[in-house]
């Protein structure tokens, strides 16, 4: 048996999403937008809900291309409130097609989102040393930076908890705690 962090534990999904992708530094802006979008969805809900859903969120918002999302009208608001296989949120919906737009504000601007993310963050991950999970944190200030910038941006659904958790997911932090067996491998 290995040793891996304890929220992963009980649940195969969780378990290979924790052994495959959460924690791995994501460089790529399209691929970092979409994980914010989608740990937006999961404001008041588990990961394992929106970890479930994930393949019927891309089918709904088409691989999460932004070109495509901010041209969403009231059809699309429609279909996507009446998809049974995402989060029929109205509010989180609006959120990902106002942030389709304030992503492409970004690059029009040449602000390039993973470069703007990761320069905020000192352009490496930030390793910490926690031994239980009980000593993580829900937000930092560095978390707390991050969405105000992103709201300044225009964004939605990136407050300081979400933008926390998503910064643990896309490897701006290296949140695995000491023992993890994916620790070691992430900080590398």
């Amino acid at each position: 048996m290995c040793n891996r962090c304890p929220w992963a534990e009980n649940d195969l999904l969780l378990r290979a999403y924790h052994d495959e992708e959460w924690g791995v530094p994501e460089r790529d802006s399209r691929a970092l937008w979409e994980k914010l979008m989608l740990d937006g969805f999961q404001a008041g809900l588990s990961w394992l809900t929106i970890l479930r859903k994930r393949e019927a969120f891309r089918r709904a918002f088409e691989d999460f291309q932004p070109e495509i999302i901010a041209r969403y009208g009231e059809a699309d608001r429609t279909r996507l409130l009446t998809d049974a296989g995402i989060v029929r949120s109205r509010a989180k919906i609006e959120a990902v097609i106002g942030n389709a737009s304030a992503y492409l504000a970004m690059r029009d601007r040449g602000e390039d989102f993973s470069t703007f993310v990761w320069s905020l963050a000192g352009g490496a991950p930030i390793q910490n040393t926690w031994r239980s999970i009980a000593e993580i944190p829900a937000k930092t200030p560095l978390s707390e930076n991050i969405s105000a910038a992103l709201t300044k941006r225009g964004f939605k659904f990136a407050g300081p908890l979400i933008v926390y958790a998503w910064m643990q997911a896309t490897g701006i932090v290296n949140d695995h705690v000491l023992g993890c067996f994916r620790r070691d491998a992430v900080q590398r």
